[in-house]
This record gives structure tokens, sequence and C-alpha cells, in this order.
């Protein structure tokens, strides 16, 4: 028996404007466009938009470019496999970003693209298509598109690729003051590129560089590690599945005193330092998701200096569930078992961080001001270190005073304002008494500590201050103090 089928075509009107709500936000349409961009092996990309009288967005690059049988894919919908193997450096996935991205923000899209010196254009226009009922692309010649935006720019170039965005509906749905409004979401776009391309935009190696503008101002990086300030607690762990390499990278911010206000802000302010903290997933070194423990725990206080950065590669897409959009992926359970033992140690790490602010790693060999202690019933209690070394050396010299200070410190100890200091850590505050005066004023608490000691004693009590903090943090410049002469 010899089954029948019926071809049964989808009807482009219906499809192509329900297409337009799988939920793209404008940040994350114009990065799929700027994906393809790279994908094309585009050194620089410009976008430019304009608020009013024919408003429109473009986004011109100077990648390989397109001819006709590549332009006419590229505007196909369903044009590429998902289930096909891609070049490395390929971050489509589904072959619908292009269009599914475009008219989720406006009714007209063209392309116009540059390639052996000859120039091909294509567009898809919603109500033009509502006319005719037919998947009818509009193939425009040079005339037509003489009058585009950033044609000419285009024309420059040896070769590029011209995408631009007409009759913004999407983009102005509820908007009284359109003007103000698109400059505002520009905004908000300009800052999700920088983080999301951060990798490219530094150059980061093995990764060709790119130059992003918005209106001719150039973006810069946001790098949500500070890699030139945070601690590299544990070297990378690489999961291996299937023969492709997964890489993960754990971070520890300094503590926010640490930070300048830049920092603090690239970091998405004393706000973000909190809701930010968690997985990074990068595909190909562009950023997918971030600011999630994939409800492996939860957002705390103590973890919100943890960012832990994976990278994958694009020939693991299924088994992450990449969708559409390229905002949401889900590790697989292989992959989860190892971020769970992860978690456990950066979590630890983290909490160190608070604990002892200002130091990158705890040595036991170190001593401390404060000692913590845990109690029989669970809890935990700081005392104050009564083997500190100018504590002893003060003892020894006035013998009949250590029982006055040991009163003393008691009463410090039982007084500790522990709840005003939490709520004042938890709110992000700056403790200003936690911040050192640096070098010279190290220096001169030493040379009035030492000038008090006899000649035999300096050198012993020098090298017990040099293992005690904060003097131990200042060690180099101590040492140069003692060959000049001005400590010893």
């Amino acid at each position: 028996m010899i089954m029948k089928d019926y071809e049964l075509p989808p009807y482009a009107p219906i499809l192509m404007e329900s297409t337009r709500a799988i939920g793209y936000s404008l940040e994350a349409a114009i990065a799929d466009i700027v994906d393809n961009s790279i994908t094309a092996m585009a050194s620089i990309v410009k976008i430019n938009f304009f608020p009013i009288d024919g408003e429109y967005v473009s986004i011109l690059d100077n990648g390989i470019g397109m001819d006709s049988n590549q332009i006419n894919r590229a505007m196909q919908y369903g044009s590429q496999n998902p289930n096909e193997c891609r070049t490395s450096n390929d971050l489509g996935r589904f072959g619908l970003g292009l269009k599914t991205a475009s008219l989720s923000q406006c009714r007209v899209l063209t392309v116009i693209s540059k390639y052996q010196n000859h120039i091909e254009s294509r567009q898809w226009d919603l109500d033009y298509i509502a006319q005719t009922c037919k998947w009818s692309l509009k193939i425009l010649n040079a005339q037509e598109i003489a009058h585009f935006p950033g044609v000419q720019e285009l024309m420059e170039l040896e070769t590029g690729t011209l995408v631009i965005w007409q009759s913004l509906d999407r983009m102005k749905l509820g908007e009284t003051n359109f003007e103000l409004a698109m400059g505002r979401k520009m905004d908000e776009v300009k800052k999700h590129l920088s983080l999301v391309y951060h990798r490219y935009l530094s150059g980061e190696a093995e990764i060709r560089k790119i130059k992003i503008y918005f209106n001719e101002v150039a973006v810069k990086p946001m790098d949500p590690f500070l890699e030139n300030k945070s601690l590299r607690a544990m070297d990378d762990e690489n999961i291996i599945l299937y023969g492709n390499k997964v890489v993960v990278r754990p971070y520890i911010l300094p503590h926010i005193s640490r930070l300048t206000s830049d920092e603090i802000e690239m970091l998405g302010g004393r706000e973000g330092l909190r809701k930010r903290q968690g997985f990074y997933v990068y595909r190909n070194k562009r950023l997918l998701v971030w600011g999630t423990w994939f409800r492996m725990m939860r957002q705390g206080e103590l973890s919100k200096l943890v960012r832990i950065r994976v990278d994958i590669p694009n020939a693991l897409d299924d088994l992450w569930t990449l969708d559409i959009k390229k905002s949401s992926a889900v590790p697989p359970a292989v992959v989860r078992d190892n971020l769970g033992i992860i978690i456990e140690k950066m979590a630890e790490k983290s909490k160190r961080t608070w604990t002892y602010r200002g130091k990158r790693e705890i040595d036991d060999s170190i001593c401390h001001i404060w000692n913590r202690f845990k109690t029989r019933n669970g809890g935990v209690l700081y005392e104050i270190n009564r083997e500190y070394p100018l504590i002893e050396e003060l003892s020894k010299q006035y013998p009949d005073i250590r029982r006055k200070m040991d009163i003393l410190f008691k009463q410090i100890e039982e007084n500790l304002p522990l709840n005003t200091l939490y709520l004042d850590l938890v709110n992000d505050e700056k403790i200003d008494n936690d911040t050192q005066g640096g070098a010279k004023e190290i220096i001169a608490v030493l040379e009035e500590i030492l000038c008090y000691s006899d000649e035999k004693d300096k050198q012993e009590l020098l090298e017990a201050l040099m293992i005690s903090e904060p003097f131990c943090s200042y060690a180099d410049e101590i040492n140069k103090a003692v060959a000049r002469g001005d400590l010893l």
C-alpha cells in the first residue's frame, strides 16, 4: 500500500505575524544580528538609530558579505538545520534569528549586502505580504536602495552587510514620547552588548576582536569578573562531553570596599552585586546566561562575590537546550553534578572573603587580631587574640596592667555591635575604619612601636609583627624600610 501525503505549506501572513511573539527583547534582537556579523568575520559593527521622521535602526558590518543565493537563504525561514555541524565560530543556531529577531521589533526588514563588488538587496514587508498572501520577498534594485540610511557607507567597504529596521511598531508600543523612549532603550541595548560581547570587545586570545559603535560612539567591554582584581580561587575544571570540552573557571570578586565607584557601576551597582552572582555561561565566548545558580542553590549574601564562568562549544547546543533567542540554557545532568561540587567550594571561599575582607587568601601562619571559634552549641564566638605581638609586648613592658587589659578586652568582645555590623555588610555599606592608610602609615606605626623596645627586642618584635595583620600585607615596604635603616 502506497502512503499518500499532502503538502501543506504555512500561510505566510499568519506565520510571520505569529513568530513576532516569540518573546525577543530589543536587546536580544539586536544581539542576534550582531551574532551574524561575528559569524561573517566582521571586525567592525556600527549600530545607528534615528527616532523621528522616518525612524529606523540600522546595523552595518564589514563582514564577508553575501551573494544572491546566500542572501536569499539568509532571508528564508528555517534556512539552516539546527542539528547540522557548524564551524567553531558560528553563533547561529536555528536559521531564524535574522528574520524573527528583526520582525519582532519592526514591520519592514531590509538587508543589503556587498560581495565581490556586487550589491544584493532583499526585503520582508509584512503589510505587502498581507496583501499578496504569499511568501513575497522583495528584490530591490540599486535605485530603490539608494535612499536607505547607511548605504553609502556600505558602498565604501570592500565587503559587508547592512540590516535596516523600519516601521518600528513594537518599539513604539505604549510610548507617548518615542524620541525619549528610544534613546533610553538604546542605552540599555548598549549596556547589554558591552556585557554579552565583552570578550570579543577586549580582544581575548583566540577570538577575532570586534569594535561596536552606537551612533559612532564606541562600546566599552563590561567585564563581570574584574579579572585584574578578582581571585582565581580554583584551577579550571574541564568536563568532557561526547568528545567536547566544557571549561569551568571560578572567580571571587573583591569586597565592595576594595572597588572603585566605576567598578561597582560596571558590576551592576550595589544591587547588581547580589543579583548577578552565580554562573555565566558562554557559547563560543558569547555570553548567553548570567546571574543564575540553575536552582542548585539560593542567592545569598555570603555568595554574592562568586562568579563562575562556564565555556561551552556550539556542538553541545542540544544538551544545553539552547532556545531560539539564545537567552536561556540548562546544563545537562552530568554537568550539574560537577558544578555542584564547585559551588560548595566557592561558597566557602566567598564566605572567607567577607569574613577577612581585603585578604585574598587566609594563611594559618598569619597572626590575626581577632580569633574566631565554634562554640559547643554550634554558634560562633569572636575573641581578641591575647597572643597578638603588640599585646604581648605591652604586657611584658607593663606586667601590672595585664589584668586590666583582659577586663577591657572582655568588655569589647561582649559588646560588639554584631547586628548593626551585619546590616551594614548586607547593605554593602563601606566600612571606613576597615580601610588601611597605606604603606607610609604602616611604617610610621612600626617606627613608633619599635622606639619603645630595647635594641635587643626590636628584631624579635619586628619579625613577629611581619607575620601579623595588617603588617603582613606590607612585607615588601617594611623590608625596604629596614634596608634603609629606618626601623632598626
